[in-house]
């Protein structure tokens, strides 16, 4: 499951929004204005965004032909949230590519009913039964790891650490994300030990875990382009 971003100035809102998604299972990501918004957007691509359309910085509705021209960000499915409650709100908001349409106040039930509708209907909340790169297919149904079409037996963690590379292949994941998206937020262990899942990763993979790369300071990437013969176990 990808994540959801909400975007609203107003923090009594977006707790509100934020808590109840997190206990429905959902990964979310809050931002106050348009401009953060924006830079969290070209780092990683979410699943829906809840978006107001009163933010300080810039309207919501521009926001969203923003997304709509981007060929990269023109399929996210977007639910607009405003207190505005005219009939001509809701058409431009409509007109300019949003979703749906939630209007303050509202409740938590509607809130949940609508992100799961929404994302049923676009795709966005499912994941891909399988996935490859190069020569490393994972098998979401089956929750197997096959390298060169042999079955590679990973732990629970180096699955899940595998299959978040994957989903973003050729993007680089910052240390603390990948802790947080595998470990969990509460994670209160030693940094070190995302360090030793990945050598162990790459040494599972055999040659096709030199695509998995050090971003130094950073954090961690899959590069579908290396070559195999390009892998050095002592960059960690």
């Amino acid at each position: 499951m990808g994540v959801i971003y909400i975007v609203e100035d107003d923090k009594n809102i977006s707790e509100i929004e934020s808590f109840s998604l997190k206990n429905s299972g959902y990964d979310v990501e809050v931002y106050e204005n348009a401009a953060d918004f924006h830079k969290a957007v070209r780092d990683k691509i979410p699943s829906l965004v809840l978006l107001d359309i009163m933010l300080p910085d810039e309207s919501g509705l521009v926001v969203v032909e923003k997304l709509r021209k981007n060929p990269l960000t023109k399929q996210i499915p977007i639910i607009l949230v405003t207190a505005k409650t005219t009939e001509l709100d809701k058409v431009r908001g409509f007109d300019m590519g949003a979703d749906d349409y939630l209007t303050k106040p509202f409740g938590v039930m509607e809130l949940i009913s609508r992100v799961k509708a929404l994302l049923r209907r676009s795709g966005a909340g499912q994941e891909e039964e399988s996935m490859q790169v190069g020569h490393i297919m994972l098998d979401n149904k089956r929750h197997t790891v096959y390298v060169d079409s042999q079955v590679c037996e990973l732990t629970y963690k180096e699955y899940e650490l595998l299959k978040m590379l994957m989903q973003r292949t050729g993007i680089v994941t910052s240390r603390t994300e990948i802790l947080d998206h595998v470990w969990g937020t509460g994670f209160q262990g030693e940094s070190r030990t995302l360090d030793m899942h990945i050598k162990t990763l790459r040494q599972k993979l055999g040659g096709s875990g030199a695509m998995i790369k050090t971003v130094r300071n950073v954090g961690y990437l899959l590069d579908g382009k290396i070559a195999q013969g390009d892998y050095d176990e002592k960059e960690d």
